[in-house]
């Protein structure tokens, strides 16, 4: 049996893509469950770029430590807002200047946005996931979740831009789906619905 190593600190985003992925005939692990305790510096201009420095990097750790049967997967994800030309983009998480702060995230949105008709508010979350075999194949797909950006937070479930995310055909943000309706309709669900076909290639299933 292979492992999945995901290649992320993120508990929020390990937690989803445990779920996403548990029907499948693997061990499926966080770095923080593999002892491996790095911060990858994401240096790319894309997603795919920044999901692929992730891959390669706990790639190159696994395969020093001689570790055998895994597979690699880390993902870069992100909101980019139309009307503010794609950002916050790959700058999502420090989109506020500290990393990872999602109260003054969401706040210097809500502000860049103030005044801006619903209509303009378009917006789009995007996952693109890199996954990397111990024969150093890479395989990478994207996904993405269609939206409008609330002038105010809904919901108390999800993480990141989810309370202000809204998705019209079910009249409710992300923030307020449960974590099995989200899986389906959101931009990593989206991704790693893609990906399975190709793990169970590898697998052999």
């Amino acid at each position: 049996m292979k492992d999945i190593i995901l290649a992320t600190n993120n508990e929020h985003k390990v937690k989803e893509m445990k779920e996403i992925l548990k029907d499948l005939p693997v061990s499926i692990y966080s770095l923080k469950e593999v002892d491996v305790d790095v911060e990858v510096e994401e240096t790319g201009d894309t997603f795919i770029e920044n999901a692929r420095i992730k891959a390669e990097a706990i790639y190159d750790i696994l395969k020093h430590r001689n570790r055998k049967d895994f597979i690699v997967m880390a993902d870069d994800s992100g909101l980019m807002v139309d009307y503010l030309n794609g950002k916050p983009g790959v700058y999502s998480a420090r989109y506020a200047g500290e990393h990872g702060n999602t109260e003054k995230n969401n706040k210097k949105l809500i502000d860049e946005l103030r005044g801006v008709p619903y209509e303009k508010r378009t917006a789009r979350f995007v996952s693109a996931v890199s996954l990397i075999d111990e024969d150093g194949e890479f395989i990478e797909v994207e996904g993405e979740a269609r939206g409008y950006i609330l002038e105010e937070h809904k919901g108390t479930e999800g993480f990141g831009y989810d309370p202000l995310f809204y998705v019209p055909e079910k009249n409710k943000t992300f923030a307020e789906m449960s974590g099995e309706e989200k899986n389906i309709l959101s931009h990593r669900g989206k991704a790693l619905k893609a990906l399975r076909k190709e793990i169970e290639r590898l697998l052999n299933l």
